[in-house]
């Protein structure tokens, strides 16, 4: 069993994989709304328990929005699970209306158990609410057609005890034919790690791994190695960037406290599941 200890090696998103992760619902014309930071790490007391998130309009008319916070988990197949979880944080406002080229910070107070155990993730969500703000609309004067998109964003908040560190080990490497995870421009509607539709399978490599630490970690933070015996019997050894794994896997969010995901890559070859098989994680 290969092992290897994390020490905040994980602990920051690069932007394309942030929006992989988050799942941003948008169209393809130019966001009406911003937000930022979207992701935001807290501890569980002081100043350090508390998030500004800032929502921007850059839309052409004034913005009614409305807050929501959801828990955030996965399984080890790396299906999200979302859950109500508005009692842990004080939300302010959790209502508002940004105008026009405007801002609004928006303050997340973590209030949960000061002793948490692990770390815990959340959204924070911001929902543009239907609400007509064009007085020639409301008043009926408007006769021209418009479709109205309502935009809806989701910040990233963690929250982690002191000196939390993930802890992450290889349960397991097989080699197996795959269907490649779906592209970065799809992983958004199919899901982080889905595959893509119509591939014919390839030769690839199934990754078990486990994070038995108090601290979450993100598995494309780092470079996959992966060496061993092709079934030709000649050496094998790939290198996967941080980029390539993003791509493949989304950012790979691994839950602490024993949280588990099994994870495929493809090989290009087809590996001796006989021969030594290794995986290690470099910066």
């Amino acid at each position: 069993m290969a092992k290897f200890r994390l020490a905040g090696l994980f602990g920051k998103l690069r932007l394309g994989a942030v929006l992989l992760f988050l799942g941003i619902l948008a169209s393809t014309s130019a966001l009406a709304m911003r937000v930022s930071p979207m992701v935001s790490e807290l501890t569980t007391s002081g100043a350090g328990a508390v998030a500004r998130i800032e929502v921007g309009n850059v839309g052409s008319a004034s913005m009614p929005f409305e807050t929501r916070i959801t828990r955030i988990d996965f399984d080890e197949n790396g299906k999200l699970v979302e859950t109500p979880a508005d009692e842990d944080f004080i939300v302010f406002p959790p209502q508002g209306l940004v105008p026009v080229s405007g801002r609004q910070v928006i303050r997340a107070q973590w209030i949960g158990r000061p002793d948490i155990p692990t770390s815990q993730a959340y959204y924070l969500w911001v929902r543009q609410l239907p609400v007509e703000t064009n007085p020639q609309k409301i008043q009926g004067t408007d006769a021209a057609v418009s479709i109205d998109i309502l935009y809806t964003m989701k910040a990233l908040i963690v929250v982690a005890p002191p000196g939390a560190k993930p802890d992450v080990e290889v349960v397991s490497l097989t080699p197996e034919m795959i269907v490649p995870p779906a592209l970065e421009g799809e992983a958004a509607t199919q899901g982080e790690g889905a595959a893509q539709p119509g591939v014919e399978p390839r030769p690839g490599l199934k990754v078990v791994v486990t994070n038995k630490g108090n601290r979450y970690a993100l598995m494309s933070g780092a470079k996959w190695v992966v060496s061993g015996t092709d079934t030709s019997g000649q050496p094998f050894e790939r290198t996967y960037s941080n980029e390539e794994v993003a791509t493949l896997l989304g950012v790979g969010y691994l839950a602490p406290g024993g949280g588990k995901r099994i994870f495929e890559i493809p090989t290009g070859v087809a590996l001796d599941p006989a021969k030594p098989l290794t995986m290690r994680f470099i910066r």
